[in-house]
């Protein structure tokens, strides 16, 4: 029997490569474009930077050493210099299409940071392997500009699969819709009318405000911020603010809120603050051919009907005084059940007592207030 030479022995123990075989190895050298495998072959197996990742701001001497393991892929069996190609990151890239798939299939909530921000979405790596989230499916709310998410490790699903045709989609926007649901329905199981609960201003429009209640949204209108009266929502809330609300009405996700807590109405202690008798004074408010109203306190105005508001005659109102003047006039009548005052200056000059026709002149016009014409 011949004895084997130690070259046929050695070349026996090496092993046969062949083109698109997975194989493992260990790294014997890392350079600035290259990482150098032992793979148990006749030759070594090299990974170039550009078949390592697609990041070109990777350091390969940072992320790979000498005496790592490493699983990669036959390119090449000889490239022509004896050396084996080999590729790393399309391995990871059929294992992320695999992966990314069963993801699909299953609907499984994914994570990872994002990448790249485009015009027209954002983009983010699983496993090597490349998802688009168009800015439609980004945010449940529009977003303009995406450049915030640049870095951000983000949660998505996959609602499209198609890497034939390289066509990998995330949906971020679903998680939110589906998380906005759940929450709005724990805040509507929790919350009643007449509940005060707190929130933070989301939106301010010229009609009011609208309330994040941590869960779903609630709308403060304008008539419901103040006792008194708001001319500017934006001059009261801002973006951000921290608020205490009322709930005021709910009707199915619709949720009605307001300021206006019983336990500080103005007119709880009117009867007293405002009697007839007392001498008052107040800001001019608003103004009609027929008279000014005038705002005694947060919440209560009350009527200083032209004949009132001196012996000499005034044709209107404006004639005399201006919105936003302080004046100081008598109580002449006060109804609690109608939340009507009427006032009198006339009442005050010399120290005249009002003429006993006030009161049946200010019956005669008040019902006009609310339709009459209001002068600013």
């Amino acid at each position: 029997m011949s004895e084997l030479s130690f070259e046929q022995m050695l070349e026996d123990s090496v092993k046969t490569i062949r083109n698109g075989e997975i194989v493992q190895g260990t790294v014997i050298d890392v350079k600035d474009d290259e990482i150098i495998l032992n793979i148990g072959a006749k030759s070594d197996g090299i990974i170039t930077k550009s078949e390592y990742t697609n990041d070109s701001s990777v350091v390969l001497t940072e992320v790979v050493h000498p005496g790592d393991t490493m699983e990669a892929k036959v390119l090449k069996v000889n490239d022509g210099e004896g050396q084996v190609i080999l590729t790393y990151k399309r391995l990871a890239a059929e294992k992320g299409n695999k992966r990314l798939e069963e993801a699909f299939e299953s609907q499984e909530v994914l994570k990872a940071p994002v990448t790249q921000v485009l015009d027209g979405g954002l983009c983010v790596n699983v496993e090597e392997t490349r998802v688009f989230i168009p800015a439609s499916l980004v945010s449940d709310t529009y977003e303009k500009d995406l450049t915030k998410y640049a870095g951000q490790e983000i949660e998505f699903v996959i609602t499209e699969f198609n890497p034939r045709r390289r066509r990998i989609i995330g949906n971020r926007k679903q998680l939110l819709l589906a998380e906005k649901a759940e929450k709005q329905k724990a805040l509507m199981e929790r919350i009643h009318i007449g509940d005060t609960v707190e929130g933070v201003v989301k939106n301010v429009t010229d009609f009011g405000a609208f309330i994040d209640l941590g869960g779903a949204d609630g709308l403060l209108h304008i008539s419901e911020m103040s006792w008194g009266r708001v001319e500017n929502p934006r001059k009261v809330f801002s973006v951000g603010d921290e608020v205490k609300v009322l709930i005021k009405d709910i009707n199915g996700e619709k949720i009605a809120l307001s300021k206006k807590f019983p336990e500080e109405n103005p007119w709880l202690n009117a009867a007293d603050k405002f009697a007839v008798g007392n001498i008052v004074t107040g800001r001019v408010a608003r103004m009609t051919d027929f008279g000014a109203f005038v705002e005694l306190a947060p919440g209560v105005d009350a009527l200083l009907h032209v004949s009132q508001i001196s012996r000499e005659h005034v044709a209107k109102p404006s004639d005399v005084l201006s919105i936003g003047q302080e004046i100081e006039a008598k109580v002449v009548d006060f109804n609690g059940e109608d939340k009507k005052i009427s006032l009198s200056m006339k009442a005050l000059e010399n120290n005249a007592p009002a003429p006993a026709a006030a009161e049946e002149a200010v019956e005669e016009y008040v019902e006009e207030a609310e339709e009459a014409p209001v002068e600013e």
